[in-house]
């Protein structure tokens, strides 16, 4: 229903494009909202799509990683709170498809593209989780770098996204605040849980500073992004802010960040340089757990098949009882 507007009935001369230019960038500047049946440009669009659908890949993927310890969880409390938090995560990914589906691509075009490993989703999740510490460190940094991110995004410049992303931040706080809640009582407990706790923090910390992505002077969409107010902050800006926020968090669980070059000069936390050279290779399909998780994404699909058939036949007969009532 909402893309019936996107299609134009006849091309548009050089005098309608600029007028309708103007006028699109005269409502991005005074901070109204633009719809999916407004005129925008196609790389207005094009930027949205790439953003909202890998976002929406990411949200799905992130499920696995702590999936893995649905049936391992401490207590049935963690399990409870672990099986809520995964299914909040395949929540958020509906909402962002649905975003992504009003500027006129369709949801099996979108899953068929992360299936065929043709669509980028977070690095972060190429990581595996090799301890119940991990989840709490996922929690704690990498919920905690999602926020950072993606609370900018609900004054995003396209309104579907911006409606999508209040509930998605209000949930990622109830996520970020778990795994900090986990890393406590590790923190706090035995020399084995704490050491536990350590070495998640050793595994995760660089990987949650990549979240931001690459740096603003190698960032290839920042200033257009930036232009169009769909971010409201750099990559370097964010990730300033984020360890700004989470180095005294780590000195309050008496946990040390794993970067010898951190000082405070006063004002931020200066901090070392991650290695973009992982990051470039974990983003081009090589890193720890790449193939797993699209074995796991394309095998979720396959065993799915029969609900989605089942799902369309239940539609169609509904549809036909309703055409004969």
């Amino acid at each position: 229903m909402y893309t019936q507007g996107l299609d134009q009935a006849e091309p548009l001369g050089d005098e309608d494009l600029s007028r309708l230019s103007e006028r699109f960038e005269a409502k991005v500047a005074a901070e109204d909202k633009v719809e999916p049946t407004d005129w925008m440009p196609d790389a207005y669009r094009t930027l949205l799509v790439r953003q909202i659908a890998q976002h929406a890949h990411s949200e799905i993927v992130g499920m696995l990683p702590e999936g893995n310890w649905l049936s391992r969880a401490p207590s049935l409390r963690r399990k409870g709170i672990l099986l809520a938090k995964v299914q909040d995560e395949a929540g958020h990914g509906l909402y962002l498809y649905c975003a992504a589906e009003t500027l006129g691509i369709s949801r099996d075009e979108m899953v068929e593209q992360l299936l065929a490993g043709t669509a980028k989703y977070s690095s972060i999740f190429n990581y595996p989780t090799l301890t119940w510490a991990d989840c709490g460190a996922i929690g704690w940094l990498v919920d905690g770098a999602a926020i950072m991110n993606q609370v900018p995004l609900c004054r995003c410049s396209y309104g579907p996204y911006a409606r999508a992303m209040v509930r998605i931040c209000r949930e990622e706080s109830f996520h970020q605040r778990q795994g900090f809640e986990i890393m406590t009582v590790l923190s706090q407990g035995t020399p084995e849980q704490k050491a536990m706790a350590q070495d998640a923090l050793d595994r995760w910390w660089w990987p949650s500073l990549m979240m931001f992505g690459p740096p603003d002077a190698q960032s290839t969409h920042n200033d257009r992004s930036m232009r169009w107010k769909v971010k409201r902050f750099t990559n370097d800006e964010l990730r300033q802010k984020f360890v700004d926020m989470t180095v005294p968090q780590a000195h309050f669980l008496g946990l040390t960040v794993p970067d010898p070059d951190l000082s405070y000069n006063g004002e931020h936390w200066v901090f070392g340089e991650p290695d973009w050279s992982e990051f470039k290779r974990v983003l081009s399909g090589d890193g720890p757990c790449n193939r797993e998780r699209l074995a796991a994404r394309n095998k979720a699909h396959d065993d799915g098949a029969w609900v989605r058939e089942a799902a369309v036949a239940h539609a169609e007969k509904k549809r036909s009882r309703e055409r004969v009532a």
